[in-house]
């Protein structure tokens, strides 16, 4: 057992710095062609910080642990939006920029709601992973052509989030961040098996369904960039970047991670009951949550940041009441889908309706 704990450790450290060396030739290279900072931060920055959650799934998907692979999707996306804002929010207020709330937040919500519609029929067919994997490519390529709108004062902003300066010189020769890329991906590759193997040691040693082990150990050891990225971005005042990584980060786990996951398996990835009954719904409820949370005051108070962190800790709670089979755990589940949960959306949603009807005033 603690051979294994070990073996995840190591597979989260060769995971985080792969993705940080991804992330840094990447986007230097992709400065260095003259794309807008703007897309490179939504983009190769929030997509680079889900590259261990790419590379943890689809490892586990062609290598035959499905559970994995739809626990590492649907648990990173819990604990991008409750812990990693959560806690950002509580060491700050965040900031909420108005692109985010009209337009990235909305596309994060669609392509989750689009997984719990796909994942009705208790599977994820290669066909979804096309669908998923297509209309990543389109926003993607939409993202480039609204670029070139943005105003200077952004692009600047995701400059310096991006090169640390906003100065070319730290650019580096394209060779140096080519090298960069190629490392990152070797990294990431080499961690994403070492921590697939350890987790589904454990699994199989404590008699835990790898479901569980996906949502909890694996979730959160593959989100650890985007608590980084994130995280920093909020002690150094660009929050708007911190707000914009994870919800960058939660619509390519959906659209690319599981789009890509199902091409790569060799049959369709199940979704097991007891996610389709519970895990999905909350991951699904939490990214409804999102809307109402940003836009009243487009700020996330720290109140609401530890909301936030106070549901992923009633979230693990369950996890870990499932994992015991305590006689509690359906009576937890029930209390959370059909009390806690529609009363905070109630909450949330009138306190909406308050924010527009000053705003007409």
């Amino acid at each position: 057992m603690m051979l294994q704990l070990l073996w995840i450790g190591l597979g989260v450290i060769l995971l985080v710095a792969g993705a940080d060396a991804l992330v840094r030739g990447a986007s230097r290279l992709a400065l260095s062609f003259g794309i807008s900072p703007l897309v490179v931060g939504l983009t190769v920055v929030a997509f680079g910080t889900s590259a261990p959650e790419m590379a943890v799934s689809v490892g586990a998907a062609s290598g035959g642990n499905v559970d994995i692979t739809i626990g590492n999707v649907v648990g990173s996306n819990i604990f991008n939006v409750l812990f990693i804002l959560g806690l950002a929010a509580m060491i700050a207020p965040l900031v909420v920029d108005a692109q985010l709330i009209r337009q990235e937040v909305p596309v994060m919500i669609g392509a989750t709601l689009l997984l719990f519609l796909l994942a009705a029929d208790q599977g994820v067919s290669r066909l979804d992973g096309g669908v998923l994997l297509s209309l990543l490519i389109a926003y993607t390529a939409f993202l480039i052509v609204q670029s070139r709108r943005q105003t200077s004062a952004t692009r600047t902003e995701y400059a310096e989030a991006i090169e640390g300066t906003g100065s070319g010189e730290t650019r580096g020769h394209w060779a140096v961040n080519v090298a960069y890329v190629v490392v990152g991906l070797a990294l990431l590759v080499l961690g994403a098996r070492t921590l697939v193997d350890a987790a589904v040691g454990i699994a199989s040693l404590i008699g835990v369904p790898e479901l569980i082990v996906g949502l909890t150990i694996v979730a959160a050891g593959t989100s650890l960039p985007e608590v980084a990225a994130s995280v920093m971005a909020t002690i150094r005042g660009e929050r708007d970047i911190a707000v914009g990584n994870v919800v960058g980060s939660s619509t390519f786990n959906v659209l690319g991670v599981l789009g890509l996951s199902a091409l790569a398996a060799p049959a369709d990835i199940p979704v097991p009951p007891s996610a389709l009954a519970f895990d999905v719904p909350v991951m699904t409820a939490v990214a409804v949550a999102c809307l109402p949370v940003f836009f009243t005051g487009r700020t996330i108070a720290r109140w609401e940041g530890v909301v936030f962190f106070g549901y992923y800790v009633a979230y693990t709670g369950y996890l870990i009441l499932a994992t015991q089979r305590h006689e509690a755990t359906q009576a937890f589940a029930d209390a959370m889908l059909w009390f806690v949960m529609p009363i905070t959306l109630m909450t949330l949603a009138v306190s909406l309706a308050g924010e527009l009807r000053a705003r007409r005033r």
